[in-house]
């Protein structure tokens, strides 16, 4: 969900920049700085941002940089004369450069001499804005949807990475139930007493069906084959994908509770800690 962008619109007279970015949130928290000029736009620029950002901690930020001369002051100068001549005439003075230069400031700050008029946004303006705004926004959806391939590529390798771990279990566990099996009689043997030997095999039947893993194999076979489906055709499916990833995480965790075998031990380690990755991963996706 992290994401940047940028656009700038130029009108004869001024250059307005637009800048969208983003950090990983849960929610969308919008922060939206712009001149008081365009205060009345806000609502239709967070409209327009949070249709497209949809989560993040995100920051919009618009600025104004005149490239013309001008000012909306503008001096009253009939007033500005009839000022002076007042001043001039209850001060007595003689109409010197260095009278006029001591009157002057107090003259200019006279009411009703300077007046500023609020700007008034034309329609021009008011679409160059907007436009900035729309560009931006666009940069920011193409910059996520680069860093969104990214991570999907990376997902899809750990979901490999996962199967394959899968794969290297089985010839472990084709082996573990002669050692298994081994293992209790010669427990057995140390004890030195006599055994129902048909008994005896039934429970070790009954024992070793319990560290049966083939529904865990097929479920998170069934549960990587889902994630690759959702990754590759659906479009904002973060929360999907992370709720595919917990599912995935049972049936790790409870092939790792059967292993009773230390190299499959070592490999559904393996196959946690690329699951683990990948949750950290699903948060940066929509």
């Amino acid at each position: 969900m992290t994401g940047f962008g940028k656009s700038e619109v130029s009108l004869p007279t001024k250059k307005i920049t637009v800048e969208v970015r983003s950090l990983n949130s849960k929610q969308l928290d919008l922060s939206v700085k712009l001149p008081g000029i365009y205060r009345s736009y806000e609502f239709d620029i967070r409209s327009k941002a949070a249709a497209a950002i949809v989560r993040g901690k995100s920051d919009i930020s618009i600025t104004v940089e005149n490239t013309a001369v001008q000012t909306s002051a503008t001096v009253n100068k009939e007033l500005f004369r009839e000022y002076l001549h007042q001043v001039s005439d209850a001060l007595a003075f003689s109409g010197a450069d260095a009278a006029y230069d001591a009157i002057l400031p107090v003259v200019m700050r006279m009411p009703d001499v300077v007046s500023t008029q609020a700007d008034d946004i034309s329609e021009e303006e008011h679409a160059a804005l907007m436009q900035a705004v729309d560009e931006a926004l666009a940069h920011f959806s193409s910059f996520r949807e680069q860093e969104g391939a990214i991570l999907i590529a990376d997902l899809l390798k750990r979901v490999d990475n996962i199967e394959d771990y899968k794969l290297q279990v089985e010839p472990y566990e084709q082996a573990r139930c002669e050692t298994i099996r081994n293992r209790i009689r010669e427990h057995l043997a140390q004890l030195q007493v006599e055994v129902d030997q048909n008994r005896l095999e039934q429970e070790m039947i009954f024992y070793i069906e319990k560290l049966d893993i083939t529904e865990e194999k097929v479920r998170l076979k069934n549960h990587c084959r889902y994630f690759r489906e959702v990754a590759s055709s659906e479009e904002a499916a973060g929360r999907k994908l992370g709720f595919i990833a917990q599912e995935m995480g049972r049936e790790i965790n409870t092939l790792g509770s059967k292993a009773n075998e230390a190299n499959m031990q070592i490999l559904v380690v393996k196959m946690k800690d690329e699951l683990e990755k990948i949750k950290e991963q699903v948060l940066n996706i929509l």
